[in-house]
């Protein structure tokens, strides 16, 4: 039987991981450019799971984070700054923060059993007490759910889908699959 903890943190990795093999290979302009009408851009996504990291997995339990983010200190976080680079935040900056708040994170949950008790700062009082495997599914499902959104703006950017995309067909595989995709949205279409 495998053990609860370590699959839940292997998990963690595959997500951290995934999301991360989009950022690779792009321009400043491609990290940064929202590709969505509320802003998604692949660098923000970064920056702010590297805040969820700090917090969720850091701060939740005593163990401040080694450094301090100037979005969480100055409350703009509050009104999307951690969505989103400045231009005075570089690309490898934030890629930075991103792997050294993950480690930060990986410390807690290898020294942390599952029912350890923790307190998230942000949260209403009635409901702040919480417990690292609460926190480790929650930062789990907020890092697959942001990797999704990555693999949509990456493949937004310059057609580079899934892993698993090219096996499942080549070019020509994946125009025939889209036209039929478009013939059934199509069905539906409101009359002109």
């Amino acid at each position: 039987m495998a053990d609860l903890k370590a699959e839940l943190h292997r998990k963690l990795h595959e997500a951290r991981e995934g999301l991360m093999s989009k950022l690779d290979g792009l321009s400043e302009y491609d990290l940064r450019r929202p590709l969505t009408p509320t802003g998604t851009n692949l660098l923000g996504l970064a920056k702010h799971l590297a805040g969820g990291e700090y917090v969720y997995l850091g701060t939740s339990f005593g163990r401040t984070p080694p450094e301090t983010l100037a979005w969480e200190e100055d409350g703009s976080v509050w009104e999307g700054a951690d969505m989103w680079a400045t231009p005075s935040e570089s690309s490898e900056y934030i890629l930075g923060l991103y792997r050294r708040a993950c480690a930060h994170g990986d410390l807690t949950i290898e020294e942390l059993g599952l029912d350890t008790a923790g307190r998230v700062p942000h949260w209403p009082a009635e409901r702040a007490d919480t417990t690292l495997g609460v926190l480790l599914i929650r930062m789990l499902a907020e890092t697959a759910r942001h990797a999704g959104h990555a693999d949509i703006v990456r493949e937004l950017i310059d057609g580079k889908a899934g892993a698993d995309h090219d096996e499942l067909g080549d070019a020509a595989t994946w125009s025939t699959y889209l036209a039929r995709v478009r013939a059934a949205a199509d069905a539906f279409a409101p009359p002109p």
